[in-house]
């Protein structure tokens, strides 16, 4: 099997968690327009494709467009408040991408978050982390799974597809991985159930933060 020699990481319950600001704001959107709110658990399936997506899934079914564009600009206003109110790594991410580094493995975060949201939290909590990229949803940009930042990152990298590793924790993360010909990785500790995410064919689960390194050694 071809070394691994870089790691494009998904951000939102991969390396950051995000839930609870991102629900909160989520609620704070429903409760401004008049709809039911949800709870954590319900936000964690609802996470993955984007700003967009997360207010298609929490507003009832077959609401008007024009709601749906409401939605979205009070909730990106809601979130540009709350957004580091209660988020922060998970365990030991911040040991391990320091460990990473000291490996030289080539690092990038590709997240389907606005660019924006995606380069301010990165930079606030992993600020030593020497990451190759860091992109979020990018005007004029293909949202993952579609494969195009990936393989954007892969040359930033200098290096092939089949050297690189994307680990995230949805099945948005294991088809991007496959549609950029990489090598997909799973964490555990992510807003997915692990047994919907087994049928996806992953190369590695990771159940532990740590795991990470046993890949590169």
């Amino acid at each position: 099997m071809q070394k691994i020699n870089g790691i494009i990481f998904d951000l939102d319950g991969t390396i950051l968690d995000t839930i609870y600001d991102i629900a909160d704001s989520a609620n704070k959107t429903l409760e401004k327009l008049g709809f039911p709110k949800h709870n954590y658990d319900e936000y964690k399936k609802m996470l993955g494709n984007g700003f967009r997506n997360l207010m298609i899934n929490s507003l009832p079914q077959g609401i008007e467009e024009n709601i749906i564009s409401n939605a979205i600009e009070i909730f990106t206003k809601e979130y540009e408040k709350n957004y580091m109110n209660k988020t922060k790594p998970f365990q030991d991410i911040e040991y391990i991408l320091n460990e990473l580094q000291n490996k030289e493995v080539k690092m990038a975060v590709n997240s389907n978050k606005k660019d924006y949201f995606t380069k301010k939290l990165v930079d606030k909590f992993f600020s030593d982390i020497n990451f190759v990229r860091v992109y979020g949803d990018r005007e004029g940009k293909k949202r993952k799974p579609h494969p195009e930042t990936s393989l954007e990152i892969a040359e930033a990298m200098k290096l092939s597809p089949g050297e690189i590793i994307y680990i995230g924790d949805s099945e948005v993360d294991v088809l991007t991985a496959k549609n950029a010909n990489m090598k997909s990785g799973i964490v555990t500790w992510g807003y997915r159930d692990l047994k919907d995410l087994e049928k996806f064919d992953v190369d590695y689960i990771f159940y532990n933060p740590k795991d990470i390194l046993n890949i590169i050694e």
